[in-house]
């Protein structure tokens, strides 16, 4: 499925024979490795890989940033080698992090970019107001950049990097850590883009839903390309291999842990009421007693998985060593099976409530996600429970303890995974466990025990002694995990803890939190992955400081079925609460 590279005018983009490598023998990392590609004008091309694939290093060796060891890039018919200071004026480029100035307004930083850039001043009064209408930040021109949400800051810094119009424009996963809707709206700016303006995009993403978009997909895998062809192409070969098995009781994950044993089935996840399956060819669906199985249209995360499955399995790690979590006195608003209490919680920030009067309860062993839209009140409410960020008022217990009361004794039970990893790149993976397991009072034979325990369950064995800083992203995720439950904690706090991890390592990931929560481990998420709200066995989408929706996932999308969509998806229905006009909820049962 590879595409023959033809050098003409007609493309954007022209690469041959690329090489890139980091770091010194014999430790070198090959980062892009004998890449050839071209990119036709005029159209939306993904670049599509795991964590540590290349994307970002091919893209900056085509905005010139880098220089390649060996090969050649042509973008917009120049060298880019020869001439990087021309390619730079005619593309435009927005990093991972793009860098706004937090302490400048919006009109402030279009102001800058535009200065910057070199935008001519009669030309700017009307690109200021295309831009701003088309990402919607119009109503927003004098609010400080760092008091935008997370899906805004995304929109400003496209504003930023399209204030000169270039031809060319680079997304290095420009909707990660966005919620559903700011995805959506993203994406709406691009479409415009290539049909208004004739520009050519070339994006790197971290959601494969969003490789159905694209005219085309590159597939990166190791500094190496598997393909580049359509989104169709890439799964027409999987017709008749792809199926939905669904039992009328039970819990769905655990049909899905049940199938992913069988040796016909490479691939098993949760699909809305289904557990979607991927089978070996020519095999069929296996016997499913009081179960049914429904024939399912492949997609392209199944041609993804499959592409990788020859290439790196996910870990299948040994089963977690029993917890039994201490008991918990209820307290005055807990009933006896609640190990999440939260009554009327309110958090104000000035004249600001960012949390209004939310309340909600979490039982013993189950999985509970936290939704909503970036600058809903999630992160705050999830800071109040994590005992980070007292409340204004309300109550609120965690693990039978009143966080207004005892909030240190609360946090000495849960485990916390930061979104970011909140681990010390300075120090070795081993250094990283001790730290973390001395500051909850582990010594003696326990910590030993727990350090074999960390390094055997998490497979960091190979990399004890590597800084965590040097790690994967997908090791660096196992290695903040473990960090988290040392002490074996019998509430697990978990703040986008997949942000930008590859499927592969997704899988594992959601593997170890289902076996947790059988063992009665009680598990808390925030995620702007739709398809892991489906992992949840209840969750509450919040807006505007208050619940939007709460129940099941199964619950949550009957919310938007409609004549038009009688089978909404987990995200159909998340933009469909958040878009329409409903009166929040203040309470859930």
């Amino acid at each position: 499925m590879t595409s023959h590279l033809v050098e003409n005018d007609t493309d954007a983009i022209a690469i041959q024979g690329l090489h890139k490598s980091f770091g010194k023998a014999p430790h070198a990392t090959q980062a892009v490795n004998n890449v050839s590609l071209h990119v036709p004008m005029g159209t939306v091309i993904g670049l599509i890989g795991p964590d540590g694939a290349g994307k970002t290093t091919l893209m900056r060796l085509m905005a010139g940033l880098l220089t390649p060891d060996a090969g050649s890039v042509q973008v917009l018919g120049v060298n880019v080698q020869k001439d990087p200071l021309t390619v730079q004026a005619s593309i435009g480029y927005m990093p991972q992090h793009f860098g706004l100035y937090e302490d400048l307004t919006v009109q402030e930083n279009l102001t800058l970019y535009a200065d910057l850039q070199g935008v001519p001043f009669a030309q700017r009064p009307d690109r200021y107001q295309q831009l701003l209408t088309m990402t919607g930040l119009g109503a927003f021109t004098d609010r400080l950049a760092g008091r935008l949400s997370g899906g805004m800051k995304q929109k400003l810094g496209l504003a930023c990097t399209l204030v000169r119009p270039p031809r060319l424009l680079l997304l290095d996963e420009p909707t990660v850590g966005v919620d559903p809707v700011s995805r959506r709206e993203l994406w709406a700016i691009v479409y415009q883009l290539v049909k208004e303006d004739g520009m050519t995009v070339l994006l790197s993403t971290a959601y494969l839903d969003e490789a159905e978009h694209c005219d085309q997909v590159i597939l990166l895998h190791e500094g190496q390309i598997l393909g580049q062809d359509t989104p169709a192409a890439f799964t027409q070969h999987l017709a008749g291999r792809v199926f939905g098995a669904k039992r009328a009781q039970g819990l769905r994950r655990h049909l899905q842990a049940e199938l992913k044993q069988h040796p016909h089935i490479l691939d098993a996840v949760i699909d809305g009421d289904w557990v979607r399956v991927l089978l070996t060819e020519q095999a069929s669906p296996p016997a499913l007693p009081d179960g049914v199985w429904q024939p399912l249209p492949p997609r392209f995360e199944d041609a993804f998985v499959l592409m990788l499955h020859g290439q790196r399995t996910a870990q299948t790690p040994p089963a977690l060593a029993p917890i039994t979590p201490p008991h918990s006195e209820p307290t005055a608003h807990a009933r006896p099976s609640e190990v999440i209490a939260v009554h009327a919680l309110t958090r104000r920030f000035g004249a600001f409530i960012a949390v209004n009067t939310v309340s909600f309860s979490v039982q013993r062993g189950e999985i509970f996600g936290l939704l909503g839209a970036n600058g809903a009140g999630k992160s705050t409410t999830f800071r109040m429970l994590c005992g980070l960020l007292p409340a204004s008022s309300g109550a609120l217990s965690v693990a039978g303890v009143d966080l207004f009361t005892a909030a240190a004794k609360a946090r000495a039970r849960i485990g916390y995974m930061a979104q970011k990893y909140a681990l010390y790149e300075v120090l070795s993976v081993m250094q990283n466990l001790k730290f973390f397991a001395r500051a909850y009072g582990l010594k003696g034979e326990h910590l030993s025990r727990r350090l074999a325990w960390a390094l055997a369950e998490f497979d960091l064995g190979h990399y004890r002694d590597t800084n965590s800083g040097l790690l994967p992203l997908g090791f660096k995720q196992r290695l903040a995990m473990a960090c988290a439950l040392m002490h074996e904690p019998d509430i697990l706090f978990l703040d986008e803890p997949t942000s930008g991890v590859d499927p592969i390592e997704r899988r594992a990931f959601w593997g170890r939190i289902n076996r947790l929560a059988d063992q009665g481990v009680t598990i808390m998420i925030t995620t702007h992955f739709m398809d892991e709200a489906e992992y949840c066995d209840r969750l509450v989408i919040m807006s505007q400081g208050r619940i939007l929706a709460a129940g099941t996932p199964a619950a949550i999308r009957a919310q938007a079925q409609t004549e038009a969509a009688p089978n909404p998806s987990m995200e159909d229905a998340f933009i469909a609460l958040i878009t329409e006009p409903t009166q929040p909820m203040g309470a859930i049962a």
